[in-house]
């Protein structure tokens, strides 16, 4: 800015990437003093839902909003997972192999391309590059194949939840540590030595994801992303973190082998060292299927699946690039510590790692994220359950964040406290628009269309009574025709309503405040309206109901 505050999303990373270079290059110096650079990789994974142009320009809230507001079910959704199977579409094809083409040369890696599991949904991932390239490439990539489907008639979306009912789309960023002598930091070796450095990355992660954690869920808040964190498909709202069986039972056992207040005898630390040395090399069949945590370890990296498909990724990995780094930089004090008082190096090692497993261990769990039960046992864990934007938004400029961001050099305070009014005030204007696209949708387009509709159930009605057939004959007419009345009224009723919240949101000074106003007050109309528009679509008669619907714009033809 003019006065010099940071305002973009590059330098805070870039300042995250110094960050976490230093202090994981002071940790690995315990292993190999040939480490003089570490440097973060990222591959994005970027789901997205392809349209017909013609169908999309026919429906105003996927052009004003990127999502259906209203929308009936189709009969057939993902349901027999078909469309995850079967072979890419030819017309995907050709958008495909002309995308990927373009972004080859812009220098884009795309290696992956496949279909996903809702109808109509595609997946593209490139190779992993260093961080601050690979967020740069996503940007590149989300302009790039907008403008190439558009020479196929097609329309991208890239909302995380296009459409109710079906899986909606994230941007899954798979992180690790690489060196400048080409080792990776969160791949186990085939020696203690190696398998050591490996698990001090790793507890080290586990720790800062357990210490920040809504300060993570934070940098993924959206008013998008909320219609998915939770969903049948996406993570919860609930940050963990997936292991796999096989190293959580590393992590137990050396949570009961070590004991922080004992002296380890020669025998305690060999016998340590032979189990760690058991971790295989290649952990990726074992690891990478739990797709209902938000936050995975799959093999050879973290995938943290929360990150939402329209998404800007400089700012998670931002969050979590400096979590780490802070955490790196407690971990390597504390070793020194215990060295100082005449520890040996790896001993130390051993009872720091020891009391990570040990205060971070409710964040890891192993089960169904999509479940009930885990959202209580999640409560009972003490566990962060915050499933809108507003008060997720609040971890940015908490007293911890705050002192971590200035600690680490990333954030002044009124820079971070700029960027948190910044994202109320975008989560305020997007339901803002949703709610008045809801509304003239209602007003203009259904309710007019609608009572055409029941004109000629009215006269249908008169006609038959006109020539005697009365009673049963004219009984499911007057059924519809009653039933269309409450629900237009409800309409009307549930719009003026909405409206009106939304005027006294609207005079609320307080960004947070005026936020909240509109995901508790606003919001809520948009599902009630929803629903009584959803039953008049299959009411009344598809020629003149005036919007396309879910069964023609979710399959590509």
């Amino acid at each position: 800015s003019y006065t010099g505050e940071t305002l973009d999303y590059k330098a805070p990373l870039l300042k995250a990437l110094h960050a976490i270079d230093k202090a994981a290059v002071d940790v690995c110096q315990y292993f190999d003093k040939n480490v003089t650079k570490v440097q973060p990789t990222l591959g994005i994974e970027q789901e997205y839902f392809l349209i017909d142009t013609a169908l999309y320009q026919a429906r105003p809230d996927l052009m004003m909003t990127g999502r259906t507001l209203l929308g009936h079910a189709a009969a057939k959704g993902q349901q027999l997972e078909d469309h995850y199977f079967g072979s890419i579409p030819s017309r995907v094809y050709a958008f495909m192999v002309e995308f990927e083409i373009e972004a080859f040369k812009l220098g884009i890696p795309l290696k992956t391309r496949h279909n996903e599991v809702a109808p109509s949904q595609f997946e593209c991932a490139p190779i992993f590059e260093e961080i601050n390239l690979a967020v740069d490439h996503n940007q590149l990539l989300m302009d790039l194949m907008d403008k190439i489907a558009a020479r196929h008639h097609f329309k991208v979306l890239l909302h995380e939840k296009p459409y109710a009912g079906i899986n909606g789309s994230g941007k899954h960023n798979n992180w690790s540590l690489g060196t400048n002598t080409g080792k990776n930091l969160l791949s186990p070796g085939s020696t203690p030595k190696s398998n050591l450095q490996f698990l001090t990355f790793f507890i080290n992660t586990i720790k800062a994801v357990h210490d920040h954690a809504d300060l993570l869920r934070a940098s993924i808040a959206s008013a998008s992303n909320d219609h998915r964190l939770g969903a049948n498909e996406a993570p919860p709202a609930i940050m963990s973190i997936f292991l796999g069986q096989q190293l959580s039972n590393v992590l137990d056992d050396l949570e009961k082998k070590v004991r922080t207040k004992d002296k380890m005898t020669p025998e305690q630390k060999t016998d340590l060292k032979l189990n760690i040395a058991k971790i295989p090399e290649i952990l990726l069949d074992n690891t990478d299927r739990n797709r209902t945590s938000p936050f995975a370890f799959t093999g050879n990296k973290f995938e943290f699946r929360a990150v939402g498909s329209s998404a800007n990724s400089s700012h998670a990995m931002m969050v979590l690039n400096t979590i780490v780094a802070n955490q790196l930089t407690i971990f390597k004090a504390e070793v020194d510590k215990l060295i100082e008082k005449g520890q040996g190096k790896d001993e130390a090692i051993f009872k720091v790692l020891h009391d990570y497993i040990v205060d971070s261990k409710k964040i890891r769990f192993e089960g169904n994220g999509y479940g009930d039960e885990w959202k209580r046992e999640a409560k009972k864990r003490g566990l962060s359950n915050v499933t809108t934007t507003p008060p997720a938004l609040d971890a940015l400029v908490s007293k911890t964040s705050l002192a971590l961001f200035e600690k680490m050099q990333i954030f002044t305070h009124r820079e971070a406290e700029a960027r948190h009014e910044i994202l109320l005030e975008d989560y305020t204007k997007k339901i803002q628009i949703e709610s008045r696209v809801i509304g003239d949708l209602s007003l203009n387009h259904i309710i007019p269309t609608t009572l055409r509709y029941q004109t000629m159930l009215i006269e249908n009605v008169e006609g038959l009574h006109d020539i005697g057939l009365k009673g049963i004959y004219s009984k499911t007419q007057i059924e519809l025709i009653k039933e269309i009345s409450e629900r237009v009224t409800r309409i009307k009723t549930n719009v003026d309503a909405m409206v009106e919240a939304r005027k006294k949101a609207n005079v609320i000074e307080n960004a947070r405040t005026r936020a909240i106003a509109y995901c508790d007050k606003v919001k809520p109309f948009m599902d009630i309206i929803r629903d009584d528009v959803d039953h008049l679509e299959l009411m009344v008669d598809d020629e003149v109901w005036p919007l396309p619907k879910y069964r023609e714009i979710t399959n590509v033809r």
